[in-house]
């Protein structure tokens, strides 16, 4: 006969994991270059609290809490923006395989450590692309490489930037934007780019902001996506004209992401067009943690 287990008394009843938004490429780093911006969103399991919203079962962060193992209902409180280059579905995936690993722990902290990597394998399977899932999950700038993440040092100077988002009053699809690359990649343009993502790490690396101009620079698909929206190539020219170090077109888009130093940050919101809004964020250096 086969004894009942009890439940570890010590165990958390709900455990609510915190995960930041994201946005990834950064310009030449083409799903590999990632940074974690502080809009959050939150999840937990069990009945959604008074403002959070019941996820269903085919919600990114649904899908990831059953594939790592999770069970039961899952709710979401945030303000991370659907389908707007910011890393939405990325940073569900890692909030849903997040909650699944630290259910049932008695240390989720602890138990969210140690499961960083069963996370970061099953968000990005998921996810297709490990940029988003990366940054979200481990904060700062990240770099993922064949299958490994990079985390890259970011000092005071860069740590203490402001990073201005121009999010337009439309919506982007990533699987279409994807589809409408090129298929091959010409040689002085992957060149380019390999010069660019050097330049941008080592700028990073040495917290050396003069090194971030034209680091953003890319050839394999900014200049495909950017025609498509409206207003983006003039947001991205007025930002870096208004003081911005660098600027990019934020995952697939519609946003233009610019790091800049914090003093300017409200000349380049005032510099944007009128065919969206601006946030002035910061870049999250905690990544995914438990709030309660």
């Amino acid at each position: 006969m086969i004894a009942a287990v009890e439940p570890d008394a010590t165990a958390r009843e709900s455990v609510v994991v915190r995960v930041p938004a994201s946005s990834a490429n950064l310009g030449p780093g083409f799903d590999v270059l990632g940074m974690a911006l502080d809009i959050c969103a939150d999840f937990g399991s069990g009945a959604a609290p008074a403002g959070a919203l019941q996820l269903d079962e085919f919600h990114p962060a649904s899908v990831a809490f059953v594939a790592a193992g999770g069970d039961g209902p899952l709710w979401m409180d945030g303000s991370i923006p659907m389908a707007r280059g910011l890393g939405f579905s990325g940073a569900a995936r890692v909030g849903g395989a997040a909650l699944a690993v630290v259910q049932g722990a008695a240390d989720p902290e602890a138990a969210l450590r140690d499961g960083d990597e069963k996370i970061l394998q099953i968000s990005t399977e998921l996810e297709g692309h490990g940029d988003n899932v990366a940054a979200s999950l481990f904060g700062g700038i990240t770099a993922s490489v064949n299958g490994t993440t990079l985390l890259l040092r970011v000092g005071p100077i860069v740590a203490a930037a402001s990073v201005v988002v121009w999010v337009p009053d439309v919506t982007t699809s990533t699987d279409s934007s994807r589809a409408g690359l090129p298929p091959t990649v010409d040689r002085a343009d992957a060149v380019y780019n390999l010069g660019s993502i050097v330049q941008f790490v080592v700028a990073i690396e040495h917290d050396d902001p003069g090194l971030l101009i034209n680091a953003t620079s890319d050839r394999l698909h900014q200049s495909h996506r950017l025609p498509h929206v409206a207003g983006a190539p003039e947001a991205l020219e007025a930002g870096l004209g208004a003081g911005a170090w660098c600027g990019w077109l934020s995952g697939s888009g519609p946003t233009i992401a610019f790091l800049c130093e914090s003093s300017i940050s409200s000349n380049v919101v005032h510099s944007m067009p009128d065919s969206g809004h601006c946030k002035t964020l910061k870049i999250d250096m905690l990544g995914t943690r438990i709030v309660g």
